[in-house]
């Protein structure tokens, strides 16, 4: 258990966010552009004001998700690394007689949060999904961290907080996320709002990410299958030894109606017990 778990569980960190992709967009039709291309309402945004939010593709697909800046002439995309040029890539496809233009100012700003449990904040933007702030800042600007990669993982994990590329991909629709403060329903029409609005009418998904117990002393792998009775019912999607549980906290996705079965990671003797929290 290092210093920075120790303190980001129960005081507060810094945690260095500067390698995340970051993109300004700037134009009198910015705000009005973005609220069509995302599933939260951008429009309503006031300069300080930061939310999470989905960009989806027409069949409702997730393509990336995103913590949104509002500044006071601009909006700031903060995206997973990998998916910096796709964001890029997809919006300007809908750029045609929009006043907006997009930079990707990725090497020219740092950013960085304050997060843990003595933190004040939204949990709904933070990285582990304990309180806390963001900030923007110019590089070279950004306080040192205080704890690590490894660090920030274990304790996302510990809370179920997801991350696009290991959690949440491409096949996978935004209710499976389970991330619905990514979503305002009420706030008009999107890309992808079409199957958004009829799972929302039907009530349910076939599948949904559900935070894990294992119990066992080392990860399982990615693609981990979870069974019950026997039988498929969901596989692991990211998975870490927690210090503080003495087991593994994980993500995966699990079938609907499987969630109050016995649930292990292998059949027999060599099963691992999975917990659904």
């Amino acid at each position: 258990m290092t210093s920075g778990y120790e303190g980001l569980r129960t005081a507060r960190a810094v945690i260095d966010l500067s390698a995340r992709g970051r993109i300004r967009v700037t134009g009198e039709d910015r705000k009005r552009l973005m609220h069509a291309m995302t599933t939260n309402h951008i429009e309503q945004m006031q300069p300080g004001d930061c939310l999470y939010t989905f960009f989806l593709n027409a069949q409702g697909r997730v393509l990336a998700d995103a913590v949104v800046y509002c500044f006071e002439d601009h909006l700031l995309l903060s995206v997973e690394p990998e998916v910096r040029e796709k964001v890029q890539t997809h919006l300007e496809k809908y750029i045609i007689a929009d006043d907006v233009t997009l930079e990707d100012v990725s090497a020219s700003t740092g950013e960085y949060s304050i997060e843990g449990p003595e933190a004040e904040g939204d949990r709904g933007v933070t990285e582990t999904g304990l309180p806390g702030t963001r900030r923007v800042v110019p590089a070279g600007h950004v306080p040192p961290a205080e704890v690590d990669a490894e660090d920030v993982r274990t304790v996302r994990l510990e809370t179920g907080r997801p991350r696009y590329g290991e959690d949440i991909t491409e096949a996978h629709i935004a209710h499976e996320t389970g991330q619905l403060h990514a979503i305002h329903f009420s706030k008009g029409c999107y890309l992808g709002q079409e199957i958004v609005e009829r799972v929302r009418s039907r009530g349910h998904v076939n599948r949904r990410l559900r935070h894990l117990r294992v119990a066992a002393a080392a990860p399982p792998p990615p693609g981990t299958k979870v069974l019950a009775g026997g039988k498929e019912a969901g596989e692991i999607t990211s998975a870490v030894f927690s210090p503080a549980w003495n087991a593994v906290a994980a993500l995966g996705y699990l079938r609907a109606g499987t969630e109050t079965q016995e649930l292990f990671t292998g059949e027999g003797a060599m099963g691992l017990r999975v917990s659904v929290l």
